[in-house]
């Protein structure tokens, strides 16, 4: 191990996004895979579960957290980072950026310990196109959800310029792996495949997020909106694929195409995985990348926005390890740098 390489530990690193996160990180320059907690498989090599990693680690699955690490990667379900963090000690020196949806929303943003050897933990939500200054002084961070991600990126600009001021109307689909590694009656192969189907219509999880960022970016602009009053509606829908996430949002707007891709170029000029394309784009741009695309077109008064992600890579892990390296002073494309899959 070369000397100042980055102590990581997983926790979940048996489901999906652990095993993405594996995929990245056996290949970051500066990066050591101390260890990978997980409790069913403890003993056990990792490139048993995650078989496409036969040949690049001889990684063992562990059932104890180990302290000698410098950044905890929460990878376990909802509901169960908070439990994890109840259960475990973590020592303060390290840094924590939880998977899950436990600490994203402002009221739920803090984790109290009752230990006073330990302080109360404040997580910094981790959307680097909203947040990267923020990300590099914070010791903890609540990694966006999937669909956020690709909503949010797909408004932040219309937002930083108070220009969300009528209904906006979002359907979006999603691959099977959205759903996690658990079976359930709506990721059998024999269901999904040649199948498509809408859940969770107006209600998703994922839109308290949403709403929030968007609003406090919203009232944060000068001058203000003369309606404060964020209306989405957003239908999710599962898709017949296994990764990616399309976005199709739309809205009334006064803007011109020219006026509205200048404001989306400006806006993201600086963030390297964030692309505005003239042209129309396709799911597989994106697909085993940690790339957002953007597209816009004008259809009389309304604005048509398209935004796409990997669910799993800039909706989960990816956008997981561009936080860590933002947090570590490293360049945030660090072991990011992947190519699409053209055929």
């Amino acid at each position: 191990m070369a000397s100042g390489k980055i102590k990581v530990g997983i926790a979940g690193g048996a489901g999906y996004t652990g095993g993405e996160l594996l995929r990245i990180l056996v290949n970051h320059p500066e990066v050591e895979i101390v260890s990978v907690h997980s409790n069913s498989n403890a003993g056990n090599p990792i490139a048993d579960t995650h078989t496409d990693l036969f040949g690049d680690t001889d990684l063992k699955f562990t059932g104890t957290l180990s302290q000698d690490i410098d950044v905890l990667f929460l990878c376990v379900g909802h509901g169960d980072a908070r439990k994890f963090l109840e259960a475990n000690t973590i020592a303060n020196p390290i840094k924590i950026i939880d998977l899950s949806q436990d600490f994203r929303l402002a009221r739920s943003s803090k984790f109290k310990t009752e230990s006073l050897k330990l302080k109360d933990r404040s997580f910094v939500y981790g959307l680097p196109e909203l947040n990267r200054d923020k990300i590099r002084t914070a010791s903890n961070i609540a990694n966006p959800g999937c669909f956020a991600t690709a909503i949010e990126i797909g408004l932040l600009p219309l937002a930083a310029k108070g220009l969300l001021n009528s209904e906006v109307h979002i359907n979006a689909t999603t691959g099977s792996t959205g759903a996690g590694q658990s079976l359930a009656a709506t990721s059998h192969f024999t269901w999904r495949n040649n199948n498509l189907s809408v859940y969770k219509a107006f209600e998703h999880q994922h839109l308290n997020e949403i709403g929030e960022t968007l609003t406090q970016l919203q009232s944060n602009s000068a001058p203000s909106p003369p309606d404060s009053g964020l209306r989405l509606n957003f239908i999710p829908q599962r898709g017949d694929f296994t990764r990616g996430i399309l976005a199709a949002i739309y809205l009334e707007s006064d803007l011109s195409l020219e006026d509205a891709t200048k404001i989306y170029t400006d806006f993201y000029a600086d963030h390297p995985f964030t692309h505005v394309s003239e042209k129309n784009i396709d799911l597989k741009q994106v697909v085993n990348t940690n790339k957002a695309l953007v597209h816009l077109e004008k259809h009389g008064n309304k604005l048509f926005i398209i935004s796409m992600i990997d669910n799993l890579l800039k909706g989960a892990s990816g956008q997981a390890v561009q936080n860590m390296n933002l947090m570590f002073g490293l360049n945030e494309t660090m072991g990011l740098k992947l190519k699409a899959a053209a055929f």
